[in-house]
């Protein structure tokens, strides 16, 4: 599917952008990298995000925005169409010369149209590539190409996620090792058990500790965890903000994760990445980069069929990998990635 746009067609750079994104977290999280190396690329733009209420902490918290707009309404796109009248009147003062939307729905695609824009591009929601390219394909198709996109997203706090490790049992001379059995449904879960049979593995050839943290919903998969790798284990389900958590998923040596916004904090910053998809389509939600890794059920004739609970009964995409695999697949990560941080696409 083409991206519709209407490109920049001065010679001189555009002084302000405005991007769009009101999907989930993960969702939000991917546009980051994108959005940075657009901002390397025009140093002298102001670049402005417009996203979910729920979702600004991050954007707030990279080294990227000049401003961040905070959309309610929730996940409703009817109540969104109301709380958007609060935020248009600052949009429409700030006009805008370019406007990336990378939601492209009734929402994004009114607000674009209000700002009136010299040169605007919307998101591709359709074809089967990955998110992070159909997001620099918008870029690119608003007449502002990307060459290279380097995977590091600088916190204006970087100490925020040391508060939360060193109120911990945090061992800073142990490699960290981040655990996030986070799926957002029964379909996407690997077994907690192997997650656990995972970490005694690595533990017992790295020496390295380990680190849960996400929202409450995962709690019990914490205290399963915590009960076999006792003090190995930093428990901190609940107790990080977005940016907390983004801060100490930059200090970790790995991720082994499922798909959720943990996993695309990950593999946005640049950290090694492994990640176990069941019932999610990899050709949408994969990770990115030579510093990742996708086990995923794309090689089966069910795969990718996002249900929500397995056909079968047995999430079988994903049982099929014991600890001893995907101890192998990150080992095999660790060896072969370069030099961490950029991708040229």
């Amino acid at each position: 599917m083409a991206v519709r746009s209407r490109p920049w067609s001065r010679r001189e750079p555009p002084a302000s952008i405005l991007a769009i994104r009101l999907q989930a977290f993960g969702d939000v999280t991917i546009t980051l990298p994108y959005l940075r190396a657009l901002k390397q690329r025009l140093p002298d733009t102001e670049i402005d995000f417009l996203t979910r209420l729920e979702d600004t902490a991050l954007p707030r918290a990279v080294q990227l925005f000049g401003r961040v707009y905070a959309l309610g309404g929730g996940r409703s796109e009817r109540v969104q169409l109301l709380a958007a009248a609060a935020v248009v009147p600052a949009l429409v003062r700030r006009r805008y010369e370019v406007v990336l939307d990378l939601q492209n729905n009734r929402v994004s695609r009114m607000i674009r149209r209000i700002a009136a824009p010299a040169a605007w591009s919307s998101f591709d929601t359709v074809s089967p590539i990955r998110a992070g390219e159909r997001t620099r394909l918008a870029i690119h198709a608003a007449g502002l190409p990307l060459d290279d996109v380097e995977f590091a997203l600088p916190l204006r706090d970087a100490e925020a996620g040391l508060r939360v490790l060193r109120s911990s049992n945090w061992q800073s001379d142990r490699p960290l090792v981040i655990l996030s059995p986070s799926g957002g449904m029964p379909s996407r879960n690997w077994p907690i058990e192997r997650y656990a049979q995972f970490a005694k593995i690595w533990r017992g050839r790295y020496g390295a500790q380990f680190a849960i943290l996400g929202l409450k919903g995962i709690a019990a998969k914490a205290k399963t965890l915590a009960a076999h790798l006792g003090d190995s284990l930093l428990n901190l389900v609940g107790r990080t903000s977005a940016p907390e958590a983004m801060a100490i998923v930059q200090r970790a040596s790995l991720v082994v994760t499922e798909d959720c916004g943990l996993m695309h904090m990950a593999w946005t910053t640049g950290v090694p990445t492994l990640a176990l998809f069941g019932s999610s389509r990899h050709d949408w939600s994969a990770p990115i980069g030579p510093h990742t890794v996708c086990l995923h059920s794309g090689d089966l004739p069910c795969g990718g069929c996002m249900e929500r609970t397995c056909r079968y009964g047995d999430v079988h995409c994903l049982m099929r990998y014991t600890a001893e695999d995907v101890v192998a697949a990150a080992e095999r990560l660790l060896a072969q990635i370069p030099p961490l941080g950029r991708m040229v696409n």
